[in-house]
């Protein structure tokens, strides 16, 4: 029964690339600012359930219970994760995050060492990335033209087979 209104604190522990290159504070004035602020990727699905890639454009962004979150979001850097990720044996992109509330309760720590896209978890990724390859298909062709783009696009020998330029015309309006 809690919402993004209830939440007291957001901890996010780390790892030093993270911290350098997305942990940001103040303004964020386009969709590049949006996109490499860690602070803002996490507030936009507690406050709606979803991150995509409209949540980064400006009729999203002037929402200011984002801001507001993104106050109460700290991150620190986890020295182990850190090292996992510039292990060449691991590449972990570890992050742990924890939500504390106003009343004192809170959600205990979920820790992430591999997200969906990284190598390890492929298998996990496909169907996703299948799945926004779809709906971004729907956003701009009619359906018969959709499908056609799938059939090929999913089925890798004929893909393999396909001369670049019969491919990109699957794609001609």
């Amino acid at each position: 029964g809690k919402t993004a209104a209830d939440i007291e604190k957001v901890t996010i522990r780390t790892h030093e690339a993270c911290l350098r290159i997305i942990d940001k504070k103040g303004p964020l004035n386009n969709p590049a600012d949006r996109d490499h602020c860690i602070q803002y990727m996490v507030a936009v699905p507690l406050l709606f359930g979803r991150l995509t890639a409209a949540d980064y454009e400006d009729e999203v962004a002037q929402d200011k219970r984002i801001d507001a979150l993104r106050e109460k979001i700290v991150c620190y850097e986890d020295p182990a994760f850190t090292a996992d990720y510039h292990d060449p044996e691991k590449r972990a992109i570890g992050n742990a995050i924890t939500v504390e509330f106003t009343d004192g309760s809170r959600f205990g720590e979920v820790v992430v060492e591999y997200p969906i896209g990284h190598a390890r978890r492929r298998a996990d990724g496909i169907p996703k990335l299948i799945e926004k390859f779809k709906i971004n298909l729907a956003r701009q062709f009619p359906t018969r033209q959709q499908q056609r783009i799938l059939d090929v696009s999913l089925d890798r020998a004929r893909l393999e087979q396909m001369p670049v330029n019969e491919y990109l015309d699957l794609y001609v309006i």
